[in-house]
């Protein structure tokens, strides 16, 4: 028996901020700066939410993290990391794009996103031994469904 794929909240998380940060997106921060220091990278991790129980939508809270990096300097860009962490709460605001299907890796159904809220504010985390600049916004929440193929 073949599995079917489905999508799952860290895909539909990934393609939809990548509808906003381009393809700097991804569960791990690539270990060669270099290929980002000049736009920032945002991670993310499925941090909880509860799926509906009686229809197929599902509300994930992602956890989101945006980077940047100066390789030529010991200070962290905070302009940079801070500026990615406002387009995805911009993106937010604009309920007229949020509505939106999307496409997965091969293979996998589309999903349709039908909201995006933040639940607190992104936040400066200091301290980072290697210098990154680092804004962490602790709850993403996107609302989605498979879409039937």
């Amino acid at each position: 028996m073949s599995l079917r794929l489905r999508p799952t909240p860290e895909l539909v998380a990934t393609a939809w901020l990548k509808t906003i940060v381009g393809d700097r997106v991804a569960t791990t921060l690539p270990k060669d700066n270099a290929s980002w220091a000049a736009s920032g990278f945002c991670t993310l991790v499925v941090a909880g939410g509860t799926p509906n129980l009686y229809v197929p939508l599902r509300e994930p809270a992602v956890g989101v993290d945006c980077w940047a990096v100066n390789p030529q300097s010991q200070k962290p860009p905070w302009n940079k990391a801070a500026a990615l962490a406002e387009a995805i709460q911009a993106a937010c605001y604009d309920h007229p794009a949020i509505p939106q299907t999307l496409t997965l890796p091969t293979g996998y159904p589309q999903a349709r996103v039908l909201s995006a809220y933040t639940t607190g504010e992104h936040r400066r985390i200091n301290d980072d031994a290697s210098s990154y600049a680092r804004y962490s916004i602790p709850g993403l929440v996107i609302a989605w469904t498979e879409v039937p193929s």
